[in-house]
């Protein structure tokens, strides 16, 4: 995409993210490592690696601040065509704008709540992006069905995914990690896919030629 549509989507996911907002070009850099790395020892985010989901989830974090803070030395190749917009995750990427989010949300609870227990999602919205990424990055590594035999643990969770935009189609993902759509059987469908078809058609996103 271009520098334009690229900025465009930086501010379009922190607002969508709000106070899970993450850093797109150290995610980008984590996750080509995930894929270099899958279920070994140095994967940043395998439940292979771990006892549990909640430190699969610490473990991320961990792994995720030190890419961020240059702690962790990363080869050049993996940082390739990457977005980056360092001034705007200056402003965006601190404890500061997080906790402002969070008033955000608690105000929105306080007016819009009609019941006690409503609050007890508002943890489940602080922390959304970390569960979704916990969700998929666990469950499709520990159940789910498999199209492709591969030397890792990536499993498809669910035949349609409506729930994950086609993220839960990870064992086929792992397999063509550079196909746009994530779908391979023909009862398989990934909305994220179409999305990407239709930002093409208007020209916000150029899709490279799905690698099949």
């Amino acid at each position: 995409m271009s520098k334009g549509m690229e900025r465009l989507f930086h501010i379009g996911c922190f607002i969508s993210q709000g106070s899970s907002y993450i850093s797109a070009n150290t995610y980008g850099i984590m996750h080509r490592l995930h894929h270099a790395n899958t279920d070994l020892k140095s994967d940043p985010h395998s439940p292979a690696n771990t006892a549990n989901v909640f430190t699969m989830m610490w473990m991320t974090r961990n792994n995720y601040f030190s890419i961020h803070q240059g702690k962790t030395l990363v080869e050049e190749k993996y940082k390739k065509d990457l977005p980056e917009w360092k001034a705007f995750d200056r402003i965006t990427h601190n404890w500061i704008t997080r906790v402002l989010w969070i008033a955000v949300y608690v105000t929105f609870y306080a007016l819009f709540a009609t019941a006690w227990w409503q609050w007890l999602f508002l943890p489940a919205t602080i922390i959304m992006g970390s569960l979704q990424g916990a969700a998929v990055n666990w469950w499709a590594h520990r159940f789910g069905y498999v199209n492709f035999k591969m030397n890792n643990t990536s499993k498809n969770i669910l035949p349609v995914d409506l729930v994950f935009w086609g993220e839960s189609f990870h064992n086929n993902h792992h397999k063509h990690p550079g196909n746009p759509n994530n779908a391979d059987k023909w009862f398989e469908f990934d909305p994220g896919y179409f999305a990407m078809k239709a930002m093409d058609k208007m020209n916000m996103i150029r899709l490279k030629k799905a690698i099949l």
